[in-house]
């Protein structure tokens, strides 16, 4: 027999009082059952009958949406990518059917390894489940990924799975609360049970959300000293990545896990440079080893994400070729290289493929996208610096430009201490810099938000004096000004500035850098002292 049918036996009863049945209703083979895809399963409802045979109301049933579950799911069976923006909203208990629960499990296990999840790889950790075979087996799996919705409604229908988890929660909770108040026992006074009211419904609100609320003072003093342990046991003393530009150790003691740093500057001082030279410093001085605590992690360098919304992943990794083979950036474009360049040229590329920088050029990428991709970074190949450039390319939700900046700004913050790693957001200068006779950038020159310098741990400013010095140039006939301009000149070749404005967790103050523009690449400058000593930079 195909198709729906309904089964429902009246019984007579001599007393006219309401009577429940339970209504078999069954089993949907072929088609869709109320636009729904459970087919093949099994529904108990209890309905409610009077004595004249006038089917009442339902009783009440707990929130649920099967629909919004099955989207869901049919959406993460289709692309994996998905379960990123929304695993951090639901959890498998948040599922109302058991069986969904359990797709959602397993899928979600696969994904952590960075395995596949679909269909065909789910049926055979599914294949026995006996819920499962009740909705037509693995040919459900099937069917929910036929039906998947398009990826930007994933967030809503997860959101909504969420709620409606909490309102059962909470039916639960208040069931609880009265059935504990009409019980009248000696040892259970209603203060006592108000107290345990408030617990139960702070526990249900703390459900879902991202901070984890007050920690013990012993396991914050266990983690400072690990840290400070760690710098203690690392060559140099750093507690955080090391940048390998020796006085910007110094001052940062590294990049520090869970900070953000600001990295500003004016249009061609030489931010994106600065930015990629620390991204491959960083990148060609991994080494994966133990660490202290006993886990597995970079004992020295570490993996880079590098977020490029102005340049190419090309442009970018040309930069850094340039950098590591010592030939001009100019040259590489032009093409005009001798053949001992280009062999070094092609030995540099070889070694920088082995280097874990990892470069998303995503043009105008909105903030929860770029949070989605660092954690899934970080899940697949690790993670531990993540660099931004730069900040005012990111989008918002806000209408607002300043609340839009400022929603960048926490954003980021929060993927650093989510993650547990250093990140490092370009930004732009106001213009009002250059209306003042000394160019060197403060905190004030931050553009279009002041949220950017509350966010921040870590400000710095990029400065080279050159730049606006070369600009200054004077007329060839005016002999003491041209004198005195190629003694300025002299002074500042080839030096950078990197103005510490803000530090969290230590001095501000001014590191010195050398710069060589042809090979956009930032070093260690050393001093008139040291020109004649044996050290090592």
């Amino acid at each position: 027999m195909r198709g729906p049918h309904l089964v429902a036996v009246w019984v007579s009863h001599p007393v006219h009082s309401f009577i429940q049945f339970a209504r078999a209703s069954l089993v949907l083979y072929d088609q869709p059952c109320g636009g729904t895809l459970r087919q093949g399963y099994i529904m108990n409802e209890i309905s409610t009958f009077n004595a004249t045979g006038t089917l009442e109301a339902n009783v009440d049933t707990a929130p649920h949406s099967i629909e919004a579950e099955q989207q869901l799911l049919g959406a993460i069976l289709t692309n994996n990518d998905i379960f990123d923006r929304i695993a951090s909203i639901v959890q498998p208990d948040h599922f109302y059917d058991p069986v969904h629960a359990r797709i959602f499990e397993t899928a979600a296990a696969r994904i952590a390894k960075n395995n596949l999840a679909s269909p065909v790889t789910l049926k055979a950790f599914l294949e026995d489940d006996e819920g499962l075979q009740e909705l037509g087996g693995p040919a459900y799996l099937a069917r929910l990924a036929g039906a998947a919705i398009s990826a930007f409604a994933a967030r809503d229908y997860a959101q909504m799975i969420y709620d409606l988890a909490v309102r059962r929660e909470l039916i639960t909770v208040g069931q609880d609360i009265a059935a504990k108040a009409k019980k009248i026992d000696v040892e259970s006074e209603p203060k006592e049970q108000i107290v345990e009211a408030e617990q139960a419904l702070y526990k249900l609100a703390e459900q879902g959300s991202t901070e984890g609320g007050f920690q013990s003072f012993l396991k914050a003093v266990t983690d400072a000293v690990n840290v400070a342990n760690s710098a203690y046991q690392r060559d140099g003393g750093l507690a955080g990545v090391a940048t390998d530009l020796i006085d910007l150790d110094n001052k940062l003691g590294g990049l520090h896990k869970s900070d953000l740093l600001i990295l500003a500057g004016r249009p061609s001082m030489g931010k994106t440079s600065l930015a990629t030279n620390i991204a491959y410093n960083v990148a060609k001085a991994y080494k994966k080893g133990k660490l202290t605590d006993g886990a597995e992690g970079a004992v020295d360098g570490g993996v880079v994400g590098f977020f490029s919304l102005e340049m190419s992943a090309e442009q970018l990794a040309g930069r850094i070729l340039a950098e590591a083979s010592e030939i001009s950036s100019h040259k590489i474009r032009q093409g005009d290289m001798t053949e001992t360049e280009f062999r070094r040229f092609v030995d540099a590329a070889k070694q920088l493929e082995a280097c874990p920088l990892y470069i998303d050029d995503t043009a105008a990428i909105p903030i929860s996208q770029l949070s989605a991709r660092a954690r899934r970074l970080k899940r697949t190949h690790g993670l531990d610096l993540l660099i931004v450039d730069y900040l005012q390319l990111v989008r918002g939700t806000s209408e607002n430009r300043v609340q839009e900046i400022g929603e960048i700004s926490m954003g980021l913050k929060a993927i650093a201490k989510e993650l547990q790693i250093p990140v490092i957001a370009l930004s732009q200068l106001s213009r009002q810099v250059e209306n003042r006779e000394d160019k060197r950038p403060q905190l004030s020159d931050l553009r279009e938000s002041g949220s950017i310098e509350q966010d921040a741990d870590v400000v710095m400013f990029v400065y080279r004096g050159e730049y606006y010095t070369e600009r200054e140039k004077p007329e060839d006939s005016n002999l003491e000004a041209m004198a005195a301009w190629q003694a300025k000149m002299s002074d500042q070749f080839g030096k950078a500035e990197v103005i510490i404005g803000k530090q969290r967790h230590g001095p501000i103050g001014t590191v010195e850098l050398s710069f060589t523009p042809e090979f956009t690449r930032f070093g260690n400058l050393v001093k008139p002292w040291q020109q004649n000593g044996d050290q090592e930079f």
